[in-house]
């Protein structure tokens, strides 16, 4: 299988703070390649790693093209869509109105709106400051995929989330990896086990496990040793 993303030998410091220490991995050009580990080990960081906001040395490849040592709006130009965390939406700005900033002329109009995101068509006019966290979180999913993109990195979209939220994003999450490959930074083990098809895991800036995302949440033990918490303690999917 061919990969869309390379890392080899990837080093983040921070002052005097060594976050990440030699990471290496490949993320596949299909499906959903999960990033979990322990809070504070370096997820969040490899996302910005790849994107060039944060200070890296090694190499970062986005299918051929070394990365590592170009500005962050070139790498988005070249195809590297990104979800952050805290969903960043403009809060004064209507729903359509954030998604102009990436596609002028049709907005919230957009096909891939309306398909994936109806309930963002009927808020087009309501202030994004205003929706709930799921809402926002599907206006940031919704204008990062308004771009054509290679590789998409996602920072815990379903954090804070209600279940019923959090299966739609599941749901939105999976369709799109059926086209664009996925790097999921993500706590819950459910999620994990519905869409993601690998998993890469980080304790203390290393890779400490690759592997196939099934056997490892499925896995109690290794779920417990890998990640601090297992399926058990998760409930089911």
């Amino acid at each position: 299988m061919t990969s869309v993303l390379t890392l080899e030998d990837v080093h983040v410091r921070y002052g005097g703070s060594h976050v990440l220490q030699g990471v290496s991995f490949e993320v596949p050009d299909t499906g959903v390649t999960a990033l979990l580990g322990r809070n504070g080990v370096g997820k969040t960081t490899t996302l910005k790693a790849v994107l060039g906001l944060a200070p890296r040395t090694g190499t970062i490849r986005v299918r051929d093209r070394e990365v590592q040592g170009e500005r962050t709006h070139r790498i988005v130009a070249g195809g590297v869509g990104y979800v952050p965390e805290d969903r960043e939406v403009f809060g004064g700005l209507t729903v359509d109105e954030n998604l102009r900033l990436v596609d002028q002329a049709s907005g919230v109009d957009a096909p891939i709106v309306g398909e994936l995101f109806p309930d963002l068509v009927a808020r087009r006019h309501q202030r994004a400051g205003t929706l709930s966290g799921g809402q926002q979180q599907m206006v940031s999913l919704a204008r990062v995929l308004l771009r054509d993109n290679d590789l998409l990195l996602v920072d815990e979209p379903t954090k804070g989330l209600a279940p019923k939220l959090v299966t739609e994003v599941a749901d939105v999450l999976a369709r799109v990896a059926t086209t664009t490959p996925i790097l999921l930074v993500e706590q819950n083990l459910p999620l994990v086990r519905r869409i993601a098809d690998t998993v890469v895991v980080l304790d203390a800036g290393t890779v400490v496990h690759r592997g196939d995302a099934a056997a490892l949440v499925e896995d109690p033990e290794l779920t417990t040793e890998l990640l601090g918490v297992s399926m058990r303690a998760k409930g089911a999917a």
